[in-house]
């Protein structure tokens, strides 16, 4: 498991819902639009992990 790409994964969902919310409030269509994109990326990081690991157990 990395932690640090988890840490990463997490860190750019939290900056992806925070650009979100300012875009929501400002009413800015392509903040939404990227930080929807950054936690869709992210959540792509967590699923490569999570991968990662059932491949180590499985080899363990």
């Amino acid at each position: 498991m990395g932690i640090k790409d988890r840490a990463e994964a997490t860190a750019k969902n939290v900056e992806g819902k925070v650009q979100e919310a300012a875009g929501d409030m400002t009413g800015s269509t392509s903040d939404q639009a990227a930080g929807k994109a950054k936690q869709t990326e992210a959540s792509a990081q967590h699923a490569k992990e999570d991968v990662k690991d059932e491949v180590k157990k499985a080899v363990d």
